[in-house]
């Protein structure tokens, strides 16, 4: 990475040297004037039917020509806001950006993301994430090896899927930059071991959750954690997709697409793409400690990180409040830092976490915009005359999938979809550990797939690439699982009903 690209802030264009060719801006105002004609034929205060789906279409357009994911989620909001409100699209999108951010969930997600990017900028400014990698290069010697490790740690942090994307990331670019391995092939990897395992286990933020909402929708008449517990077999995205990323990581999947370009590139020594989001820290930056004595300040923090976390019912806000307080007073005994040099790392790191968290929120406004023109129970309605018990958890994953894909929100469609889809299946006779299992499997199909989701940015900025670069080279392994998990969805449907 030159010297240019490495200073350079994250909010500014990709390419500042040159002059722009005018195609971005005549995309632009042909999809708003496409948006000003369909607003205009629309009758005010009817549904606005298959239109809804108009704004997430152009953020994947927008996204796809020009690779910029923040751009191309504001655009797609301005032209759902449009739609809404032609006369004062400013006055609401005003008002639903300060209803955004008084939100809990987004007031929760700048706290945890900003303090876990503190955290981890604790973690390497001490020079104990590269002790780290120096121990885990003594136990891994090949390239495999490396992949290998990288998935099993992710799989042992299961607890949340923020706190895999991020700390299992930092733990192992280093070592996988060795070996030659693309950072979109590990932000893959650490991105498929994110919210498709978390769905897998019991005692993780995403279980908590989703049990609370069964439960509270009546779809068991006992606790909804059994229910849920009952569904994991089913939630069959999750086994997929790590059943993939086990083959890509022993080489029996090959790479495809922009994966093999990636992977060419690292092989010839730049495993860091361009514009990477990272600032690379020397190692003479480090301060030096013993190997073992290293290896154990960045363990320990991260044993009570997750330990923290799990006592505070699986709080991870409450886990990384203790975990950066143990790590600070873990460094200023042993002198690896000041309380000054400390405290810079967490408001770097806090820095480092403004473009993800920009896009996650306005992901949020996106969401919320899809709301008001309904374009969840569109896709509902216009599904359900074709519902039959053996088709209901095929239909239920895809359509649910195309949503969360759309909108970025693997939590909040599901306040709607649940109170919709369960009467449903409880009307038809349908097995409920399937179709929630079919619900849970698209939930995490859509977070990992979806570019602009809240698990795939954190996964691709820790990995050190930029979301777009993430997104183009991971959708096709993400289209392969869910390919696989319709398949094996019909084929339950049909077996068990």
């Amino acid at each position: 990475m030159s010297s240019n690209q490495a200073a350079r802030h994250p909010f500014s264009p990709s390419l500042p040297d040159r002059r722009g060719t005018g195609k971005t801006f005549a995309l632009v105002t042909a999809l708003l004037l496409t948006v000003g004609g369909l607003t205009l034929n629309h009758e005010p205060g009817t549904p606005f039917g298959w239109i809804s789906l108009v704004p997430s279409l152009i953020v994947l357009v927008v996204a796809i020509a020009t690779h910029r994911t923040l751009e191309a989620l504001a655009i797609g909001a301005l032209s759902g806001l449009i739609m809404l409100q032609p006369d004062d699209f400013i006055g609401e999108l005003s008002d639903i950006s300060m209803a955004v951010m008084m939100d809990e969930t987004i007031a929760w997600l700048i706290l945890v993301c900003g303090l876990m990017g503190g955290f981890i900028a604790m973690l390497e400014k001490s020079g104990c994430t590269l002790s780290f990698s120096h121990f885990m290069t003594r136990l891994v010697k090949t390239r495999r090896q490396s992949l290998l490790s990288t998935a099993t740690l992710g799989v042992l942090i299961f607890i949340d899927d923020y706190l895999n994307a991020l700390a299992t990331s930092a733990a192992m670019k280093r070592l996988t930059d060795r070996f030659g391995v693309s950072r979109e092939k590990l932000a893959y990897i650490v991105d498929s071991t994110a919210a498709p395992i978390c769905i897998l286990v019991p005692i993780s933020t995403w279980a908590v959750y989703f049990a609370e909402l069964l439960e509270t929708n009546g779809a068991t008449d006992g606790p909804g954690m059994w229910l849920y517990i009952q569904s994991i077999p089913f939630m069959l995205y999750g086994w997929v997709a790590m059943g993939l990323v086990l083959l890509v990581a022993i080489g029996i999947m090959p790479d495809i697409g922009p994966m093999k370009a990636a992977e060419e590139r690292a092989r010839n020594g730049q495993p860091i793409p361009d514009n990477a989001p990272e600032v690379a820290l020397g190692e003479d930056d480090m301060p030096i400690t013993r190997p073992w004595v290293g290896v154990m300040n960045f363990l320990l923090p991260m044993a009570v990180l997750i330990g923290a976390s799990a006592w505070f019912e699986i709080d991870l806000l409450k886990g990384v409040i203790v975990a950066i307080m143990f790590t600070i007073l873990l460094y200023l005994i042993q002198r690896l830092a000041t309380f000054a040099t400390l405290m810079d790392a967490i408001m770097d790191g806090f820095r480092t976490m403004m473009l993800p968290l920009a896009i996650v929120a306005v992901g949020f406004v996106l969401r919320e915009i899809n709301d008001q023109l309904g374009m969840t129970a569109f896709m509902i309605d216009s599904l359900t005359p074709y519902l039959t018990v053996a088709m209901l958890p095929a239909i239920v994953f895809l359509s649910m999938a195309i949503v969360v894909f759309a909108t970025g929100s693997s939590w909040g469609v599901f306040v709607i979809s649940i109170p919709i889809v369960i009467p449903i299946a409880q009307s038809m006779g349908a097995p409920l550990p399937l179709v929630v299992g079919a619900l849970l499997s698209a939930s995490s199909f859509g977070s990992h797939a979806c570019f602009f989701s809240d698990s795939s940015v954190l996964s691709s900025q820790g990995s050190g690439c930029q979301p777009m670069q993430h997104a183009l080279t991971q959708i096709p392994y993400a289209l392969i699982g869910a390919l696989v998990t319709t398949l094996g969805f019909l084929t339950l449907g049909i077996l068990m009903t």
